[in-house]
């Protein structure tokens, strides 16, 4: 017997969400205890995982079920200094591209190639491209495949043995994960962008707070957010625990598609609208879990531990362990201020940097950068600060070179790289060096994971670009921008 969505929630008959909208579409079979095989419409991978499953594919004497559906890109472990080519930092990194370039070629998955002007961090590009579109089933090799839930597609990350059967069937078995609607009411005021609002929701409810739910994120906040900020929320999606995050689509969602490569065209392109248009959750649809959180009440926020849940108002001060909610939390917070180095009741913004990274697919994005550039213009990177810059496409990168943003950071200190994912985790390559402390745009502080002992703060582009210029972490709004941006268009 198929397990219908009124069954799954509770909800009234007729009136579902857009979890439940998009899982119904692609269920091929139903396999029962709350499981379903489910068709998938684009795979994608990277070079860090996508030749093992490729060769697994193959060593189970299998082919691709559909090719023309699985693309690649490459990021995890390329180089993004200049003049770039399969040469990489990462041990063993030219075995990982070779490997994938031959399994992709043998079956004739489509490759993206390190001098291709499409390249870039997959979940940057695959919206970028339109790859990812509204009310589609999306799955990568990467856990922050929620990304493109920004353009209303059900998206999540899947493991190497997962990718090979998802490969080899374009299906894949998916437990249902339950839906939680987070509601952002009110504005986000001056300084205060979607990165956050992400850092105040894991800071208020944990980093278990999304419990592996669906999470649709809705309200006039996220209504207002462009389409970078939307993606930002998505990506922070799983370091709340969620299984996936979505926003339905919107005439924003539409704007940005519209003539991307693989987007729908011509006749196919109305069609398609009409059908996204009829995405959005009904009126009353049911949700499992409901939070709500007022957008116009955040001010811009900093990590100050091994975890994004440690996170702080930028204007506060470290907290004290002794008022952690239990004691699980007490230590782990204890350990945490013991690798940070830091002090209970010290004032966050007195706190030094040695680097600031701004890139990842968090915040790599043209507004990221435009954000970024706008407190950098005129000002100068502090002295002993290693700043560097990695957009999260070379499209993204052109697109800010047009713009003229890349001499913005140049003629501030930063260093200005090939796109990538870079510096958002040290994976025996590219690093800040041992025990630096790092203010950077990424999505994860855990130990060690920007280098050895490194101490990463995450936060905004203009938390990160103030903080280099007075080499502390810095509040964005104390240094208001310091001329207008030059737009040049191409």
């Amino acid at each position: 017997m198929t397990t219908t969505s009124t069954e799954r929630t509770g909800s009234r008959p007729n009136a579902r969400t857009i979890i439940e909208k998009i899982w119904d579409q692609h269920v091929v079979v139903d396999l029962g205890h709350g499981s379903a095989l489910l068709h998938l419409d684009r795979i994608f991978m990277h070079e860090k995982t996508g030749g093992r499953m490729l060769r697994g594919v193959r060593d189970g004497g299998r082919q691709p079920a559909r090719p023309e559906l699985v693309f690649g890109t490459f990021d995890h472990v390329i180089d993004t200094q200049p003049g770039r080519d399969d040469t990489t930092l990462f041990p063993g990194g030219a075995e990982f591209i070779s490997l994938y370039r031959d399994e992709a070629r043998r079956v004739h998955v489509p490759l993206i190639e390190i001098d291709d002007p499409r390249q870039g961090i997959v979940h940057v590009v695959s919206p970028e491209l339109g790859i990812a579109l509204p009310g589609t089933t999306f799955v990568c090799g990467d856990s922050h495949t929620s990304t493109v839930g920004a353009v209303g597609a059900l998206a999540w990350g899947i493991g190497v043995t997962q990718g090979e059967h998802a490969i080899a069937t374009q299906t894949l078995r998916q437990r249902w994960p339950g839906t939680m609607r987070v509601r952002f009411d009110g504005r986000p005021g001056p300084g205060v962008s979607a990165k956050d609002l992400a850092l105040t929701l894991i800071g208020r409810y944990g980093a278990t707070g999304g419990r592996g739910r669906a999470i649709e994120l809705t309200g006039p906040a996220i209504e207002a957010l462009d389409m970078a900020g939307r993606m930002t929320l998505c990506n922070m999606a799983v370091e709340f625990d969620a299984w996936t995050a979505i926003i339905a689509p919107d005439d924003k969602t539409m704007a940005f598609l519209e003539g991307t490569e693989y987007a729908p065209a011509g006749a196919a392109w109305d069609q398609a609208v009409a059908s996204w248009r009829r995405l959005p959750s009904d009126d009353d649809a049911h949700f499992d879990d409901e939070l709500t959180l007022d957008a116009g009440a955040v001010v811009p926020q900093v990590t100050w531990g091994t975890s994004p849940e440690h996170v702080v108002a930028i204007d506060g001060v470290v907290p004290d362990p002794s008022r952690a909610r239990d004691a699980a939390a007490r230590a782990a917070a204890e350990r945490a201020l013991a690798y940070s180095a830091l002090t209970p009741g010290t004032a966050v913004e007195t706190v030094p940097v040695d680097a600031a990274f701004i890139g990842s697919c968090t915040n790599s994005r043209l507004d990221d950068l435009r954000a970024a550039a706008a407190i950098l213009r005129g000002r100068r990177v502090a002295e002993g600060v290693l700043a560097i810059c990695v957009p999260g496409s070379t499209g993204v990168k052109h697109a800010a070179e047009a713009e003229g943003l890349d001499e913005v950071f140049r003629e501030a200190g930063f260093e200005w790289r090939e796109s990538g994912c870079s510096l958002c985790v040290y994976i025996q390559g590219d690093s800040f060096g041992t025990a630096q402390r790092v203010i950077s745009t990424t999505n994860r502080n855990f130990e060690n994971r920007q280098g050895a002992g490194v101490r990463s703060h995450l936060a905004s582009p203009a938390t990160v670009a103030a903080s280099a210029v007075t080499g502390h972490i810095t509040d964005p709004r104390r240094l208001a921008p310091a001329g207008p941006i030059r737009v040049v268009t191409p």
